[in-house]
């Protein structure tokens, strides 16, 4: 065989490789949102309290964000491939467990489960592609590639929950997990080199369980505020957080061998590729979560409905596999983020008019830029992340990225939520001589309201009204939130690809 045989085989094996690894994160994706259709019916089934309900919801991204940091690290030390595969495969058997629940505990015991199982497959993803795609041209396209998969999952998960739960019982959206775990199970096992780092050091348990103390709780305040406000615990929880995370930065910078190299945030191309990221995700996914609503309760749209008005927006972040090569050549990364970033703060522009208007039309056509202009910026500052470390620490530094990711989902939907909140309240015009019982139930939500008092009364449209001027201004401040990432990105991220590679690189 020629050497431009070996060539094209590898390449193409390489890409195959790809295809296995971007269907693992798309099955997290898309199940991180594919439990929202079946809570009624799950409800019904297992009788869950509020509180359980919450936990049922919860308990999967805590478990993830929580891990990212340990099973990166134990990635790198032992196998990608093996933490991967092993990961996958725990992924299906906590699904097939979280199908057959017979009760809320068990069903909670099966999220945290899967949670923990997810924090294995996220960082050992993206760690892989930085070891299989050694070119950098090839990296930010497989990057892309990923990136795509990693935010259309989150818009697919409630297409997949709608049409299977038109045929099955609530349970068939986490069965579905486990005949596609056994596919890529084998074609991981075939087609996944294997890599590690070859003088990882000693594990240090102790940084393991700092990490976790440090972002679990942070994560829990942000979410224990989003449903039940602001009070003592959130604040209790969010102290021990940051408490833990001082105490971990400070431990990792005595150790010869840290679980992060916390000295790259030093580096002004890192740490400003992860705020800007960050600052990207809080303002995207707090507007979308809410958009959900506003599709559903607002326009009338039906579950499955909503999921494909939403398609706009994930169909234009995939486009950016084919422009996003040329778009860092041309201006170089750091421009290249922060014009994403600028389109996609245009984009919520339009959204927040197109909310207005009668025709739906316009409201699709508003979410191309902001798909395309977060996926841009996206792909480019993971990349910028991964490739600012040595190929044998990619687990370290993809597991940064992804609980970066993780807290800006946590945090977008916490403050862009009270956003809503309050501008919701504050549009709102009721009668003076409203009942108590029915004021408060439409002074409290959208959802609440339509259901104290039906959705044809003229209460229902002053609150359908009133939600919608709370999106407009929502969809402001998301914009604004954006261009302030933009500027982040402008003024932090070199334009210079070269300097952001790491200072030994592979041959």
């Amino acid at each position: 065989m020629t050497t431009s045989d070996e060539f094209r085989r590898a390449h193409r094996r390489r890409w195959a490789a790809l295809a296995v690894l971007v269907g693992a994160v798309l099955l997290l994706a898309v199940d991180s949102t594919v439990l929202y259709l079946a809570v009624p019916s799950m409800t019904r089934d297992l009788a869950p309290t509020a509180t359980q309900i919450l936990w049922i919801g919860d308990v999967y991204s805590l478990a993830l964000a929580g891990l990212l940091v340990t099973t990166g690290t134990l990635a790198d030390r032992l196998g990608r491939k093996r933490v991967l595969l092993a990961g996958t495969v725990a992924f299906g058997a906590a699904s097939a467990l979280a199908a057959f629940s017979t009760s809320a505990e068990m069903l909670i015991l099966a999220r945290l489960l899967l949670g923990v199982a997810g924090a294995t497959v996220m960082p050992s993803t993206l760690s892989i592609i930085r070891n299989l795609f050694t070119d950098a041209r090839e990296r930010t396209r497989a990057i892309a590639v990923w990136s795509a998969a990693s935010g259309g999952g989150l818009a697919l998960g409630p297409l997949v929950g709608g049409v299977l739960l038109e045929r099955y019982w609530w349970g068939s959206v986490f069965l579905v997990n486990v005949p596609i775990v056994v596919v890529f199970v084998v074609a991981g096992a075939l087609l996944l080199p294997e890599s590690r780092d070859p003088s990882p050091g000693r594990f240090d348990l102790v940084s393991a369980g700092l990490s976790m103390a440090a972002v679990v709780p942070l994560v829990y305040a942000v979410k224990h505020a989003v449903s039940s406000g602001p009070d003592v615990w959130s604040l209790v929880a969010a102290g021990a957080g940051l408490a833990s995370g001082v105490l971990f930065v400070r431990r990792q910078r005595g150790l010869s061998s840290p679980m992060i190299d916390v000295r790259l945030f030093n580096n002004p191309a890192f740490s400003g590729a992860v705020l800007a990221n960050v600052i990207a995700i809080f303002a995207l996914t707090g507007l979308l979560f809410f958009f959900s609503q506003y599709l559903q309760l607002v326009r009338g749209f039906g579950p499955l409905v909503a999921g494909m008005a939403e398609l706009p927006a994930t169909l234009a972040a995939i486009a950016v596999v084919g422009i996003v090569g040329l778009a860092a050549s041309r201006l170089g990364v750091g421009r290249a983020v922060a014009a994403g970033l600028a389109v996609a703060a245009g984009g919520l522009l339009l959204v927040a008019v197109a909310e207005g208007a009668q025709s739906y039309l316009w409201l699709g056509l508003a979410l191309v830029p902001v798909g395309l202009g977060v996926g841009l910026a996206m792909t480019l500052t993971v990349d910028a992340v991964v490739s600012a470390v040595p190929p044998d620490k990619a687990g370290a530094a993809s597991a940064i990225s992804e609980t970066a990711y993780e807290l800006g989902v946590a945090l977008g939907i916490a403050v862009l939520g009270s956003v809503v909140t309050v501008a919701y309240q504050a549009f709102l015009v009721l009668p003076a001589d409203l009942a108590d019982g029915v004021r408060a139930a439409v002074t409290d939500s959208l959802s609440s309201a339509l259901a104290a008092v039906g959705p044809e009364s003229g209460l229902a449209a002053a609150a359908q009204s009133a939600f919608t001027d709370a999106m407009q201004v929502t969809a402001i401040v998301a914009a604004a939130l954006t261009l302030l990432a933009a500027l982040v990105a402008w003024r932090t991220i070199p334009s210079a690809r070269q300097r952001l590679e790491p200072a030994a690189e592979e041959s």
